[in-house]
C-alpha cells in the first residue's frame, strides 16, 4: 500500500501512519513494525521520516529520549521530595510522641497507684473485720 506513494511527496506518503518516507531515495515503504528502528539498508535514520516530514527519524528518536529521560528524572526527584517530606513529618511526629507516651505512662502509673490503694483499703477492712470477729 505504501509503495504506491514512491516518487511522490513526503506528505502524501505519511498520510498513512504505517508508511516510512526515505528522503534520499524518495521511496515510501512500509514501516517495519516488528523492529523499533528501520534497517539501514531500507533507509538511513537521518534520511528516514515517520509521522512528520520536517523531522528525521534520528532527531525524533533523540528528542523522544530526551523527553522520556526528563520525565523519568522529574518523577525521581518528585518521589525523593515526597519521601523526604514524609520522613520529616514522621520525625516531627516522633519528637511529639515521647510527650504523649510519657503522659500515657504517667496516667497508667496513677491508675495503678489508685487501684493499689483501693486494694490496701479493702485488705485493711477485711483484717479489721477478722480482728473484731476473733477479738
Amino acid at each position: 500500500e505504501c509503495h504506491q506513494y514512491t516518487n511522490k511527496s513526503c506528505e502524501e506518503c505519511l498520510k498513512n501512519v504505517t508508511c516510512l518516507w526515505c528522503a534520499s531515495s524518495g521511496r515510501c515503504v512500509e514501516y517495519p513494525v516488528r523492529r523499533v528502528l528501520p534497517r539501514s539498508d531500507l533507509c538511513e535514520l537521518r534520511n528516514a521520516r515517520w509521522g512528520v516530514c520536517w523531522v528525521n527519524f534520528e532527531a525524533l528518536i533523540i528528542a523522544m529520549s530526551v523527553v522520556g529521560g526528563t520525565i523519568l528524572i522529574t518523577l525521581g526527584v518528585c518521589c525523593c521530595c515526597c519521601c523526604c517530606k514524609k520522613k520529616n513529618k514522621k520525625q516531627a511526629l516522633l519528637s511529639v510522641r515521647p510527650d504523649k507516651d510519657e503522659e500515657r505512662a504517667a496516667r497508667e502509673r496513677e491508675r495503678r497507684r489508685v487501684r493499689q490503694e483501693e486494694r490496701r483499703a479493702e485488705m485493711k477492712s477485711r483484717h479489721d473485720e477478722i480482728r473484731r470477729k476473733y477479738g
